[in-house]
């Protein structure tokens, strides 16, 4: 019997309260400043790449723990509304769920230099664990991606034997870190848990934490030693993934951003969406980078993320064949 699932993800889901942009310094002392805009949307690394791909057609569960409040009922219901399976979201009665606060600031008239502020409550996180996952949905997809490694300790240490029971499964695995607020990096958990990892899934600036070289090229190829594919999100300049023996490079899709928020998450929904379609790394890479453009066309991280066909259509522009992709030995 073929899986259930194309996908499991497991990891972090809150809501994003999402501000912004801010003209100028933010300013204490109790003064207020107006934005032109606020909402409030679905965060979290994790639940942002599950609604990703859920939009790109993959049939997709989410395991994670929430608490027994509105904010867990609201995230529930934002998942489930975007077609993520959720009957392993575990509700934990003593912690509240996860919040962020994300602050917007503004772009210069040309576009650049915009930037984010990001506060975290995190609630359930440090106790989402790997007894979080149920086993079935490990033997019962096709692909599990786990994000947001280093607020979430406890699954952190889990994840390598959860990677190794998926692929004996026969499913492959993605890991995106994000950014470890403590600025540890966790070398030794990282030992662990790449060899048993097939795409590494860092933006730039984490791809450099992440291995130590300052270099991007030489950063990937530092982390592909490991084992797993790395794809580095490297925003207006595009990405790269590097296989352990070439870096391949692609541009990104030209858009005039409105907010970056979970960004990166779409484009690893896009990255695995394509590998599971059977695309060459080449053509998944610019279907990659053509979701993370798209999905800043609205503010927060789940309201302008792309079809398949849409994504199709803007990464033909970078594809093979455009004169826009190439590889490069190492």
């Amino acid at each position: 019997m073929p899986p259930t699932f194309d996908l499991l993800v497991i990891g972090d889901v809150n809501p994003d309260v999402v501000v912004g942009p801010l003209p100028g310094p933010l300013a204490f002392g109790q003064r207020e400043q107006l934005v032109p805009t606020g909402l409030l949307t679905l965060g979290g690394s994790a639940a942002i790449m599950a609604c990703g791909a859920a939009r790109l057609g993959l049939k997709v569960a989410f395991a994670g723990r929430i608490g027994d409040d509105d904010t867990g009922a609201y995230v529930r219901a934002a998942l489930a509304a975007r077609g993520v399976h959720t009957d392993a979201l575990r509700v934990d009665g003593d912690l509240p769920s996860p919040l962020t606060a994300v602050l917007n600031r503004a772009a210069d008239d040309g576009g650049e230099n915009g930037d984010r502020a990001i506060l975290t409550a995190p609630g359930t996180l440090a106790a989402t664990s790997g007894d979080d996952v149920p086993a079935e949905l490990l033997a019962d997809c096709r692909h599990v991606h786990a994000a947001s490694y280093f607020l979430m300790p406890g699954l952190a240490a889990a994840l390598p034997e959860l990677f190794r029971t998926a692929r004996a499964h026969g499913a492959t695995t993605s890991l995106d870190t994000n950014d470890d607020p403590d600025g540890r990096w966790d070398p030794a958990g990282l030992a662990a848990v790449l060899p048993v990892t097939d795409f590494l899934l860092p933006n730039a600036q984490e791809a450099r934490a992440l291995s130590g070289h300052g270099d991007l090229a030489g950063a990937a190829a530092a982390l592909a030693a490991y084992g797993p594919t790395v794809v580095v999100k490297d925003g207006a300049d595009g990405a790269l993934a590097h296989d352990g023996s070439a870096v391949l490079r692609t541009p990104a899709v030209p858009v005039r951003p409105l907010d970056t928020v979970g960004a990166g998450d779409t484009f690893d929904a896009g990255l695995i969406a394509g590998v599971l379609a059977g695309l060459p790394l080449p053509e998944a890479l610019a279907l990659a980078a053509a979701c993370g453009a798209l999905s800043t066309r609205a503010y927060g991280g789940t309201g302008a993320q792309p079809t398949w066909d849409e994504a199709l259509a803007a990464s033909r522009t970078t594809a093979p064949g455009s004169g826009q992709n190439h590889g490069e030995s190492t």
